[in-house]
């Protein structure tokens, strides 16, 4: 039998809070979803003035980063050069999503939505406050 390492709350906390912190100093506020392996919801943050469809698209740019094990906008980039990966399951072409890592073995995704063109730059700092021996490897 295989063991295969997964997120806690406490890391999905700790990386939320990274997130916070990044979208702060941008002077913003945006939805942090991570989801597991599976595309399963661990946690959820949205601010008081951000829309509640940003959970579906946080959540769907988190399961997009977790199924590919690439960032959302690598989708986002593939769509433009072959449109039929529009029909790739549970799949959303928009940056903000980033996979994680423990080695090279995906554990999830984290995504933040309503900050634009910075979405996926504060989602990257809520996956580096992941500790050392869980950064992101990827493929």
């Amino acid at each position: 039998m295989r063991l295969k390492p997964s997120l806690t709350l406490e890391d999905a906390k700790m990386m939320v809070l990274a997130c916070d912190r990044a979208a702060r100093a941008l002077g913003r506020e945006g939805t942090i979803v991570v989801v597991d392996a599976g595309g399963h919801v661990i946690y959820v943050e949205r601010p008081d003035r951000q829309s509640p469809n940003s959970v579906e698209v946080a959540t769907m740019k988190a399961r997009t980063a977790a199924f590919r094990e690439r960032p959302s906008s690598n989708l986002e980039e593939r769509v433009k050069e072959r449109p039929g990966w529009l029909m790739f399951p549970q799949g959303l072409p928009m940056s903000g999503g980033v996979p994680l890592f423990h080695g090279k073995e995906c554990v999830g995704g984290i995504a933040v939505s309503g900050i634009a063109e910075d979405d996926e730059r504060v989602a990257e700092a809520g996956a580096a406050a992941l500790p050392a021996s869980i950064q992101k490897a990827g493929p």
